[in-house]
């Protein structure tokens, strides 16, 4: 097991640079919700068009607003 007492003096806690690793979770954060928003989509659209008596045109349309909205809801604001 690791000393903490024994530890080299080389590390100071919260100095290291973490720019990858932020880049890294925002792209992450970034798939998730748009990858998120497209399943919506996909699942809706499939809904409402294979639903007896339901229509492609319907589907379509549903899907683009769902889209739209989504988008408007989801995008990120502007970083400082």
């Amino acid at each position: 097991m690791a000393d903490p007492h024994h530890a080299s003096d080389s590390y100071v806690r919260g100095s290291q640079e973490i720019s990858e690793q932020e880049s890294t979770f925002d792209a992450f954060m970034g798939m998730t919700k748009w990858g998120s928003l497209a399943i919506a989509v996909l699942l809706v659209v499939l809904t409402l068009w294979f639903q007896p008596g339901g229509s492609l045109m319907t589907a379509f349309i549903t899907g683009v607003v769902l889209s739209v909205a989504g988008f408007f809801m989801l995008k990120s604001g502007k970083k400082h």
